[in-house]
């Protein structure tokens, strides 16, 4: 298992949690995994330590909250490249090795985000909807193969991505919470019994169709409202 975060302290505290769990090896990167040239140098260190890499999770994100006029034009595009530029990369280094052995797992954390417009936080709303329509085709493209690529959609999760998405105050907890290892077993257990949309709940579920029943001003409004709401 090869792990990578900007964080050392936090990534070895990880590293070490599961090292004491489980048998395997855990190597540890301390990279900036937004950076365009991060892709490029985890596919190196994978080459030169002549590792087959089986599965790919692309699970690294955070939000930016306020009106886009006034948000950090630095922060956003940061996120951008976390959330798109990064995924895109890793997902172009790794497959067509996962296609020419026929096996191999990618996993994208989107989120429930991605249905519908975010007043508030445009950025990461409009980034989880490119990282969800994003592995829908390429699912779709790889559908013969035995490549699982599916893409895990939750709610609120009980991260810290809550306390640092930059707001004056946390999101309120409500019913949608959930924690981060039920999501995440449900998320693995989900692509692997081929689903591509992993959706961790009814409610979920039942909201990510929900903008296609009303109009659009409506979700967009609904949205602003609890953003405020939460947030404000």
């Amino acid at each position: 298992m090869i792990l990578a975060d900007v964080n050392a302290e936090m990534l070895e505290a990880t590293a070490g949690e599961i090292r004491s769990h489980h048998s395997g090896d855990v190597k540890t990167l301390i990279k900036d995994v937004s950076q365009i040239s991060f892709a490029q140098e985890v596919y190196d260190f994978t080459v030169n330590e002549n590792l087959t890499v089986f599965g790919l999770v692309n699970n690294a994100g955070f939000g930016v909250f306020g009106n886009f006029s006034e948000t950090n034009l630095q922060s956003e595009l940061t996120m951008a490249g976390l959330h798109v530029t990064t995924p895109i990369a890793l997902t172009k280094l790794f497959l067509k090795g996962m296609l020419e052995r026929n096996e191999g797992e990618i996993l994208n954390v989107s989120s429930l985000a991605g249905f519908q417009p975010g007043p508030l936080m445009s950025i990461y709303y409009s980034t989880k909807a490119f990282l969800t329509s994003f592995t829908e085709a390429i699912a779709r493209e790889n559908k013969g193969s035995n490549v699982k690529i599916s893409v895990l959609c939750p709610g609120v999760v009980n991260t810290n991505f809550r306390k640092n998405v930059g707001a004056e105050k946390e999101a309120q907890i409500n019913s949608m919470n959930s924690e981060p290892r039920d999501v995440a077993e449900y998320g693995i257990q989900a692509m692997r019994k081929g689903k591509v949309v992993c959706l961790p709940s009814f409610g979920c579920r039942f909201l990510s169709i929900l903008p296609r029943l009303i109009p659009r001003n409506t979700a967009r409004n609904l949205v602003y409202k609890i953003q405020v709401k939460n947030r404000g």
